[in-house]
C-alpha cells in the first residue's frame, strides 16, 4: 500500500486468536499478513499465532511511517486486557 507521495504505509494491528488472545503488530499489507498468521501463506506468520489460529483482524490504524508504527505497537503492548477491548469498540 502506497500513500500519494509513493511512500509505503504503515499499519498497526490487533488480531483476536481462537483461544481469545490478542496479538498486535505492524505491517505495511495488513490483508497479507493475516493470510501470513492463518497459514495461508506458507512459513510465514508469528510463532505464538501458529498454534491459536485461526486469527481474526478485529483493529488496524494507519501511521504516517515505520517508526511511529513500532511506537504505536509497543504502546499498544502495555495497554491492559480492559484498554485493548476498550480500543477494538
Amino acid at each position: 500500500m502506497f500513500d500519494k507521495e509513493g511512500m509505503s504505509k504503515w499499519f498497526v494491528y490487533m488480531l483476536r486468536c481462537a483461544d481469545d488472545t490478542l496479538y498486535t503488530g505492524i505491517t505495511t499489507d495488513v490483508a497479507r499478513r493475516v493470510k501470513e498468521h492463518n497459514g495461508e501463506i506458507k512459513g510465514k506468520g508469528a510463532k505464538c499465532t501458529r498454534a491459536r489460529r485461526p486469527v481474526k483482524l478485529v483493529y488496524q490504524e494507519t501511521c504516517a511511517d515505520r517508526s511511529a508504527a513500532g511506537k504505536r505497537e509497543w504502546e499498544i503492548k502495555q495497554f491492559s486486557r480492559a484498554e485493548k477491548d476498550a480500543l477494538i469498540k
